[in-house]
């Protein structure tokens, strides 16, 4: 299924509960931040257990709606916003600098 499809398939969702009205920026921008400390929970303590991965699936899910409807909201194109960023970063992060290493770009 293609990104668009996606994004049409929320707004569908969205709109038969008339949920559009609470949808403004800063609630989806709360919404990933709470969705996003959920999944996080599943690693606190260690590694994801087996029987966890669905649970944090779910929780994968929540997150990625909320930046869908955010990138929504905001007119944005999800795989440009990608885009643009990634050649940000690339420029950031040359191949020949930061292969194999985590450091911060300014410490390469």
């Amino acid at each position: 299924m293609s990104i668009e499809a996606v994004q049409r398939e929320l707004r569908e969702f969205v709109a038969e509960r008339d949920w559009a009205q609470f949808h403004s920026p800063g609630n989806l921008a709360k919404s990933i931040s709470i969705e996003a400390a959920e999944l996080l929970e599943h690693f606190q303590w260690g590694e994801l257990a087996d029987h966890e991965r669905a649970e944090v699936l779910d929780e994968l899910a929540d997150v990625l709606t909320y930046c869908f409807l955010l990138a929504d909201r905001l007119d944005a194109d999800p795989t440009e916003i990608i885009r643009t960023k990634l050649a940000k970063t690339r420029g950031k992060y040359p191949v020949e600098k930061a292969r194999g290493r985590s450091a911060k770009y300014d410490e390469l």
